[in-house]
């Protein structure tokens, strides 16, 4: 694992602040710790504690620095986040998740998370099950395509799948540079585009490779069920597939706005069941971080406070 931590920027860090609103003597998780970007800045923020959680064990070392740092102020766990309420045994007063892949995931190139790097087609974010080489060298066609249709919203899935089918036929799809050479024979690359024709792709495999969707539902209502009244949940996001996810549960899990006639009064037995009494609308990057930090441009921010 790299040295060099001050180079990976939290994103939205001053929102995601905001959103927690740190307090004294109160307990927080980071459920995405990677670098510890945003378990750093909540410790700082306030006299609180911070329980980090991550599936990922190269980041023990960092953790390990915090802890010396911050002593029984900070605890690192290692786990899915999908598995938060095994993992977190705890009443919270308030957790946060940056969804996706670290920027240290995607600056090791052994990791084989980027199309731009030679390296082993691995994705594997826990660094243990499938890997991607597995999937595109086992999975029959249709399956493959399916991945690629519905987990990085890749219009020409099938000719993809396709290709990759009758290139493993002459050898097994070995590296990150021998798939992304693949995709690049079905979308051309120019000099001009704004997204490499392999990110769809690569994302789709990242997100088969690593149940991440499923980790996000499970995440997601775990927390809430563990936050106190008053607790917050604090959610970014980089893409639509996620970010529908947590807009949805978010939605059908906070009371509705009721509109009632002035001439009208108040019924006061209406009751909800609703986790939720307050969500926020979406909060994206400012322009300064947009500038600094071309990684937060697709991130999207939205928080939620428990009844």
């Amino acid at each position: 694992m790299p040295t060099d931590y001050k180079k990976h920027f939290p994103v939205m860090l001053k929102e995601v602040l905001e959103a927690l609103n740190p307090e004294d003597n109160k307990l927080y998780v980071d459920a995405t710790f990677g670098n510890g970007g945003y378990s750093e800045a909540i410790l700082q923020k306030a006299d609180c504690k911070v329980i980090a959680l991550d599936r990922d064990n190269t980041v023990i070392p960092r953790a390990e620095e915090l802890k010396k740092q911050y002593g029984n102020r900070f605890e690192f766990r290692l786990g899915e986040f999908g598995n938060f309420a095994t993992l977190i045994n705890e009443d919270i007063d308030g957790a946060v998740f940056d969804i996706g892949v670290s920027s240290m995931q995607l600056d090791e190139a052994e990791r084989g998370f980027s199309f731009a790097k030679e390296a082993r087609l691995d994705m594997r974010m826990s660094n243990s099950g499938t890997t991607a080489a597995d999937l595109v060298n086992n999975l029959p066609e249709n399956e493959l395509a399916d991945i690629l249709f519905n987990y990085g919203e890749e219009k020409k899935s099938r000719q993809i799948a396709k290709k990759i089918v009758e290139a493993r036929t002459q050898k097994p799809i070995e590296t990150t540079t021998e798939l992304a050479n693949i995709i690049y024979q079905v979308i051309k690359r120019s000099f001009n585009q704004a997204i490499d024709p392999a990110t769809r792709s690569f994302q789709a495999l990242r997100i088969a490779v690593n149940d991440e969707l499923e980790e996000l539902k499970k995440g997601l209502m775990q927390s809430a069920l563990r936050l106190k009244s008053g607790g917050r949940l604090v959610v970014v996001d980089f893409h639509s597939l996620e970010d529908r996810i947590v807009k949805t549960f978010f939605k059908n899990n906070t009371d509705k706005a009721m509109h009632v006639s002035k001439y009208c009064h108040a019924d006061k037995t209406l009751t909800s069941d609703a986790m939720f009494g307050f969500a926020s609308k979406v909060i994206v990057p400012q322009a300064q971080e947009l500038e600094l930090n071309s990684r937060s441009r697709s991130a999207k921010l939205r928080y939620a406070i428990k009844k």
